[in-house]
């Protein structure tokens, strides 16, 4: 993705991306996250939720991927604890939807 030449710039989003490898949704989920940056960048991480360390995100998203997380840059991580309570967007998103819910957060 276009995102790792501005990593280090502060920017008001951050987007957690969940996915999982083969994963065809989560292809077409990227392809919208980038457009999105190209638009408005934000902070991003990814979480493959098939990785051991994620175990906790896959017991919450196995069949839901993909999902992302907006939250404000300077939040805490993400926690699986508090996901009800997330910002969020699954399965099939468009750029005019995440970028909506980019302006709820950063309003907030």
């Amino acid at each position: 993705m276009r995102f790792t030449s501005r990593l280090l710039q502060s920017f008001p989003s951050r987007i957690t991306f969940f996915r999982r490898e083969g994963c065809g949704l989560c292809v077409q989920a990227r392809s919208v996250l980038s457009d999105v940056w190209d638009r408005r960048p934000f902070e991003y991480k990814e979480v493959d939720i098939v990785k051991p360390e994620s175990k906790a995100w896959r017991d919450l998203y196995d069949f839901d991927v993909p999902v992302i997380h907006i939250s404000k840059a300077q939040a805490p991580e993400e926690d699986p604890q508090l996901s009800s309570k997330a910002v969020k967007l699954m399965h099939r998103f468009t750029v005019e939807q995440v970028e909506a819910k980019m302006n709820q957060v950063e309003e907030s």
